[in-house]
């Protein structure tokens, strides 16, 4: 029995998963299979929430839950008291650019900041807000001003003064920078000036594409860029550490659009990015920071094109040579993640009816040996070991739910030995060659 479940993380999951793509909330109610992983990324978040940064590759075929498990990986690090974001990897947004498509990967970023009290995103402004009240305080107490008085316009510069003071602090690359626009995003709070806290949000997201537009909304000497924006992000994870977070949390997902970039210089220029952050993590360059990458063996593997490609990404990336399908190592930086046995998938497809009951408050007519004879005809199918991927089995499951919803008398069976198998995965490495001629 599904509980707690709320009914936005119901429709949320229902409609997200019949649309082929993954909830943003709720994936907590709907998870098999996996506590294994999950226990040692609560192990990894407790050595980042202690000053460590980590670097985590969750591979996986496609249809295997990379994107499931990277937001329930949201899911827990929020309730660890962490701030995440997501991003994919598009053909226009990557790691390294020279044409804006770096820029593009960080607006991405900024503009999916999630914290608990907003798991769907957009919660830069209300970090800054909370940080800002927080250095209030902190003012008003150290030069004994009441609170209700600390608002005044009088003490304002008294304020932009700690706010520097604590930046100066936080920040290495661009910090000056940095710190001009968090104060104008103080000024217009303190004045109720909302065009101005607007304009510092738009730098600070890293939409700004001109420094005259910047200089002339906001007086500032810069704009974050394809060079300067990963300096942007360890700032910021530093700021939301200071505010009292545990830490930021960076999911990047699709790493197949750096597989399929068609100049080797410019795929090369993006494996060196993942090597720097890496280096960076691992040597203790940065604190409090955890990025996942999530991709296919073949992104991984490919001698040619994959991670594998470049010799120093490969010699960090090799797998535990003591691991096994039965004895698992989670503590190395890539997770393989293993297909669902069907008992697994058994224990999905029931705890999605009780979503879809909840959802839409109804009782579905379909039993658990329904379930068992929906699995048998979908995994007897011509294909299916070879082509069937969870996220087509919990399609079809929700879509069957949904005739039967607005069909009561449909005949069940029927609609079972109605399913087809196709193959909808992308040949990776098709796709790269045409790319590349």
């Amino acid at each position: 029995m599904i509980t707690n479940i709320k009914p936005k993380e119901a429709t949320a999951i229902v409609n997200s998963l019949i649309g082929g793509v993954v909830p943003k909330i709720g994936v907590q109610h709907i998870t098999v299979g996996r506590s294994a992983e999950v226990d040692a990324f609560i192990q990894a978040l407790e050595d980042v929430k202690n000053g460590h940064s980590i670097v985590k590759f969750w591979i996986g075929e496609f249809g295997s839950g990379k994107s499931f498990m990277l937001h329930l990986l949201n899911t827990v690090a929020l309730k660890q008291k962490f701030v995440v974001a997501n991003a994919d990897f598009t053909p226009d947004n990557r790691l390294y650019a020279n044409d804006g498509k770096g820029l593009a990967l960080y607006a991405a970023i900024m503009d999916n900041v999630a914290i608990q009290t907003k798991p769907e995103g957009g919660a830069l402004p209300t970090l800054l807000d909370k940080w800002i009240e927080q250095i209030m305080m902190e003012t008003a107490q150290s030069n004994q001003i009441s609170l209700a008085d600390i608002r005044d316009q009088k003490h304002a510069d008294l304020i932009k003064s700690n706010i520097m003071k604590t930046v100066n602090e936080i920040t290495e690359v661009g910090g000056f920078d940095f710190g001009w626009v968090i104060m104008k995003y103080f000024e217009g709070f303190s004045i109720g000036n909302e065009q101005l806290k607007r304009n510092a949000l738009k730098w600070l997201k890293g939409e700004y594409h001109t420094k005259t537009e910047a200089r002339q909304d906001l007086d500032v000497r810069d704009i974050i860029n394809d060079l300067n924006y990963y300096d942007m992000l360890k700032n910021f994870t530093k700021l939301f550490v200071s505010i009292g977070y545990s830490g930021f949390m960076i999911n990047l997902d699709e790493a197949i659009n750096l597989y399929k970039i068609s100049t080797a210089a410019m795929r090369e220029k993006n494996y060196e990015k993942i090597l720097s952050i890496y280096n960076d993590c691992f040597q203790g360059k940065v604190e409090h920071l955890f990025i996942n990458f999530a991709g296919t063996k073949e992104v991984l593997e490919n001698p040619r094109r994959g991670l594998f490609s470049y010799h120093a990404l490969k010699s960090r990336l090799e797998t535990n040579k003591f691991e096994t399908a039965e004895i698992r190592d989670f503590a190395q930086p890539v997770i393989r993640l293993m297909p669902l046995n069907h008992n697994e998938i058994f224990v999905l497809l029931q705890k999605l009816r009780e979503v879809f009951d909840f959802n839409y408050q109804i009782s579905v007519n379909v039993s658990d040996d329904e379930i068992q004879q929906f699995m048998e005809e979908l995994f007897n199918k011509p294909g299916a070991n070879e082509f069937l991927t969870p996220r087509e089995v919990i399609r079809d499951f929700l879509n069957i739910l949904n005739i039967i919803r607005q069909n009561p008398g449909v005949d069940k069976q029927r609609l079972f030995g109605s399913i087809t198998i196709k193959d909808e995965r992308p040949n990776e490495s098709l796709l790269a060659d045409i790319e590349e001629l």
